[in-house]
């Protein structure tokens, strides 16, 4: 069985290391593996059994060019006519599509392609994107446009700099593209966005939920000095980890907390940088993005209460993370955030419920309700292996 990957990115970044270990699970099982990305950078070396579908100057022209005409994914033209050429002499037996909409591959030209090869497809949708007119999340913006076709699209100056609003006509375009495929599968990382599938034009194929999953062998429970090199041995730790703080992940709620918690409870903020730090009170502590998956973990145990505030989530592995490194959660209904906990491990309150959340924090860190066991015992459900596994036994109930 020879199986085509198709991503933005590979060996990097949450969906490139998703993309990256597939393969080498594959490889692991006997299964040939081939992932395409979109380029390679300057300073970067192109990994082994991948190859470079775009290149650093035609996703400039092709970013340029989508912002502007709002039309993503209708450029690239050669780039993607050469990588077809490739992929059909590779044969694969299965394509796999992650992400599509990173301005690297020409997206009716791919679709042609697979429709007429009739080659079975698993596609992993990661946000939104797929069944929207341009957004990739809709939840903070209240916006439902997509279940009707989009239009009048009130994301449209953020994503876009075309000035007409042509969200609809993306929209249709989409549909025309995507919809179609004899053998499609459709792979969530949460019910809810398998729900939400299910109610878009994409609903007329079969839609499986595969969980994304963490390395528990790195995030577990594990002693550090965090609290004495922060001189937080005598408080309550309030943690929230997010990598892109803004609105949508509830940086806001944060700055809150720090006006409501008693002067014992300390809010640790990572993943911030400087234009972050700028606008935060001096209550909180910031730690800016680590890349050491160990120290992260050490983090995680030494909170008393991990938050995630989170207005918009596909899943959510920073509550998982957490989980794992025996910390209970609190979040809010976000998308799948919810499904990360039970009630062994943590709650879930209403989006904007601030109120709820500073309730959940004090009677958290104050009754010791959840135990470090039943929190690390959740996080087994979301086993980075058992999701590899997950995903090889697809693949050949595909090729059967």
């Amino acid at each position: 069985m020879k199986i085509l990957q198709v991503n933005t990115v590979y060996g990097y970044g949450s969906t490139g290391m998703i993309a990256k270990e597939l393969h080498d699970t594959c490889v692991g099982e006997g299964i040939k593996c081939l992932s395409a990305h979109r380029c390679v950078s300057k300073g970067q070396e192109a990994l082994a059994d991948s190859i470079a579908i775009s290149s650093p100057v035609d996703m400039r022209i092709h970013g340029a060019l989508s912002r502007f005409t709002m039309h993503k994914g209708l450029f690239s033209f050669f780039k993607t006519r050469a990588f077809i050429k490739k992929a059909k002499k590779y044969r694969p037996d299965i394509i796999h599509l992650h992400n599509l909409h990173g301005s690297y591959i020409n997206l009716p030209l791919l679709f042609k392609y697979i429709k007429s090869e009739n080659i079975p497809v698993v596609w992993t949708l990661h946000d939104c994107w797929a069944f929207t007119g341009i957004c990739a999340h809709f939840s903070a913006a209240g916006c439902d446009r997509w279940t009707y076709g989009c239009g009048d699209c009130p994301q449209r100056k953020k994503l876009s700099s075309c000035p007409f609003d042509l969200s609809a006509r993306m929209y249709s375009l989409k549909k025309k593209w995507f919809t179609g495929v004899q053998r499609l599968t459709v792979v969530t990382p949460s019910r809810w966005l398998s729900e939400l599938v299910r109610g878009s034009f994409l609903k007329e194929y079969s839609v499986e939920c595969i969980y994304n999953g963490v390395d528990l062998d790195v995030f577990r429970p594990s002693r550090s000095d965090f609290r004495e090199r922060y001189g937080l041995a005598d408080k309550k730790i309030v943690l929230g980890v997010a990598f892109g703080w803004s609105y949508e992940k509830g940086l806001d709620v944060f700055t809150e907390l720090a006006c409501r918690l008693p002067k014992d409870y300390a809010i640790v903020l990572v993943g911030t940088d400087d234009s972050v730090d700028r606008s935060l009170p001096p209550r909180i502590i910031s730690i800016h993005r680590t890349d050491n998956t160990a120290e992260l973990a050490s983090v995680y145990t030494a909170a008393d209460v991990f938050v995630n505030p989170t207005r918009e989530e596909v899943l959510g592995l920073v509550n998982i993370e957490a989980l794992a490194c025996g910390t209970p959660v609190v979040t809010f209904k976000a998308g799948g955030s919810p499904e990360c906990i039970d009630g062994s491990c943590g709650v879930a309150v209403d989006i904007d419920d601030v109120d709820g959340i500073e309730k959940e924090i004090l009677r958290i860190c104050t009754d010791a309700p959840y135990s470090v066991d039943d929190c690390v015992k959740r996080a087994r459900i979301f086993d980075k292996k058992k999701m590899l596994m997950e995903y090889i036994d697809l693949y050949k109930s595909k090729n059967a």
